[in-house]
């Protein structure tokens, strides 16, 4: 019985344990301890008045988010248990579209992407749910969480009732709902409440889209308490009818929870995000924020009588090519690394800020909490030499078939993947040119290139540079445009610009250039099972640049444990350990290493792969610790 209050009513226990030992000392029935409604789930959580009701209890949301997409799924149980041991009772998670639909029409919730399991796992541990489902999340994540065969549709407007989207979302909704209706609080579930899209306030092109989204929430079986979130700039505009509306800070505005109220009548206060760090940019520092300026704000908020998120609790890996961006003044691509300066670091590591906060919550609480689970050790398997590599030119009979088109196609319109275009990775665009000249990009590249007359390389083309010299020579010469899509913006104005490769005409001397060779080189699992049985490895030379593959193989003797990979030496690229792609490095920081999950190796020998772009090392270190670069407080 104790169990099962733990997990379901919380806010009961205390109550409960009383009645617990009345019932022992008096002989008391259990059913006239225990109210009626304890053994029902009718009314969920409320906010009908100025506190949160559970079930009728009064109820205050200590919250932590942890997005299960950006955690190996072996590792859930260790986060969300570390969670229950810091005093929180609520778990936040957004549901990544662009994951679960990789391709339209199929769906993908196996492994690491079994939504359904992280929520039972979720009630197992005694965490309560707000789910945030989108379809759009923002979430430093590529695209805000959309797929990218949306841009397909050369007239898309995302996030707005535009036809071409809300079909896309009414299919997709039809498959998420189904497997989140039954997790909810009133059919036995732990999910107390759900997010009505995210921060639409701060975009808010159609104002008809949050009741859209709402009513496709509750046309299909959701019947929790919903909820918006916004920043102070978008929550006048972020709010509908039949949702709660809540905001996100990290410096606390004394007038901004009071505005809450300006906004919706004799309502519970709830800060959705409190950002407990930051994310970081490529080229940029490694943000971080005061551990005890946090605990102190955490703890105004409470006195205020807010329940509160954090935002996040443990901020995970960007693996792959799913890091997302932002474009304002200028297109900045996030870092492969999610650690946030969140409570938990990037490999689920304690930090200050946890036990700060676990001390801080115990008081608010007003009882022991859980002992911590111990901390899984991290390994250092030393120098791991890469004996072999295969240059680019080299593979690409093995890796790619080329398409051949008359005019440059961008990487979403590439006709792979069934129709669907090409989502993450690098394209490569061929075609003959006679003589030199200047090479203008007409600003049609997305986002970074780098540009070869054959095999030589000339230099780069991106945001800033859109012009260069390609020398003079004699006879017909290939012209190879290799474009990397960095990441799509997250956030913004500019979501619906965001088709990546060559997105329109490049020039020599002003004439367009024509009858291409394209090649999709997105590297998935297939590209690397591929790359290995490429004709063309070879002993690393002297000297070896980009861009080509590099292998090796890092040994573990024993049990695995989780390590970091750095690449000391190496310019620009990504890494893939047995097959897996762990995500992108650069040499202009501010992350130095990437995260290197145990559950990602076995015993025994370890197949690293490293595309290298440009200038290659000849090493790979593993070490025990991580180092994301100099860092500076947010400020």
């Amino acid at each position: 019985m104790e169990l099962q209050l733990q997990r379901y009513y919380p806010c009961l226990l205390p109550v409960v344990s009383e009645a617990c030992e009345n019932a022992v000392q008096h002989r008391f029935n259990w059913s006239e301890l225990i109210p009626p409604r304890l053994w029902g789930r009718n009314l969920g959580l409320q906010a009908e008045s100025s506190e949160f009701l559970l079930e009728g209890m009064p109820f205050r949301i200590f919250g932590g988010s942890v997005h299960y997409f950006r955690v190996p799924k072996e590792y859930w149980q260790d986060r969300l248990i570390k969670m229950k041991a810091c005093g929180l009772n609520t778990l936040t998670t957004y549901v990544p579209w662009n994951l679960h639909e990789p391709a339209r029409g199929k769906f993908d919730f196996s492994g690491n992407l079994d939504l359904e399991a992280f929520l039972t796992m979720a009630a197992d541990v005694g965490l309560w749910v707000i789910l945030r489902p989108g379809p759009y999340i923002c979430s430093e994540w590529d695209l805000g969480g959309l797929p990218s065969w949306l841009l397909q549709d050369p007239n898309m407007q995302l996030r707005t009732t535009y036809r071409g989207f809300t079909e896309a979302v009414d299919a997709y909704f039809d498959h998420l709902m189904a497997r989140v209706v039954p997790h909810q609080y009133k059919k036995g579930g732990p999910i107390i409440a759900l997010q009505v899209e995210n921060e639409y306030g701060s975009y808010a092109k159609d104002h008809h889209y949050l009741t859209y989204i709402k009513m496709a929430m509750l046309n299909r079986g959701i019947v929790e308490l919903l909820m918006t979130s916004d920043n102070k700039d978008g929550l006048s505009s972020g709010v509908v009818e039949g949702a709660l509306a809540t905001v996100n800070f990290q410096k606390l505005e004394r007038d901004l929870l009071t505005y809450l109220d300006t906004i919706q009548k004799n309502k519970p206060k709830m800060v959705m995000e409190f950002w407990t760090g930051w994310f970081d940019s490529w080229g940029g520092p490694h943000n971080i924020f005061d551990a005890d300026e946090m605990v102190i704000t955490i703890g105004n908020v409470l006195k205020m009588g807010a329940s509160i998120n954090l935002y996040m609790f443990h901020g995970g890996t960007n693996f792959g090519f799913m890091n997302g961006a932002v474009h304002f003044e200028e297109y900045k691509p996030d870092i492969t690394s999610y650690d946030y300066d969140a409570v938990l670091a990037e490999a689920g590591d304690y930090t200050s800020k946890y036990f700060k906060l676990r001390q801080l919550f115990s008081t608010v609480i007003g009882q022991p909490l859980p002992l911590p689970p111990l901390v899984a050790n991290k390994a250092s398997y030393g120098t791991v030499m890469l004996h072999q590599c295969i240059s680019l030119w080299e593979a690409l009979p093995s890796i790619a078939e080329p398409i051949k088109s008359e005019f440059p196609v961008n990487m979403e319109n590439l006709q792979v993947n069934d129709g669907n275009g090409q989502s993450y990775g690098y394209v490569l665009y061929e075609t003959v040119i006679s003589g030199g000249g200047q090479l203008n990009s007409g600003d049609h590249i997305r986002d970074r290139a780098q540009v070869f007359v054959n095999t030589l390389f000339i230099g780069y083309l991106d945001y800033n540079t859109v012009e260069l010299t390609i020398p003079e020579g004699q006879g017909f010469r290939q012209l190879r445009i290799l474009v990397e899509n960095c990441g799509r913006v997250n956030y913004g104005p500019l979501l619906n610009e965001q088709r990546k490769g060559l997105i329109g005409d490049v020039f020599l001397d002003k004439t367009p250039l024509r009858n291409f060779k394209i090649y999709s080189l997105e590297m998935k699992p297939s590209f690397i099972e591929s790359l290995r049985s490429a004709a063309g490895w070879s002993a690393i030379p002297d000297y070896s640049a980009g861009p080509a593959f590099f292998r090796g193989r890092l040994t573990v003797q024993q049990l695995p444990q989780d390590t970091f990979l750095k690449l000391e030496g190496w310019e620009k690229g990504v890494v893939f350990v047995n097959g897996r792609n762990l995500g992108r490095y650069w040499k202009i920081g501010p992350q130095e290493t990437l995260y290197l999950p145990a559950t990602w190796l076995w015993p025994g020998n370890n197949e690293i792969v490293v595309f290298e772009e440009h200038t290659a090392g000849r090493i790979v270190q593993s070490v025990d610790t991580p180092f994301l670069g100099r860092t500076q407080y947010v400020d």
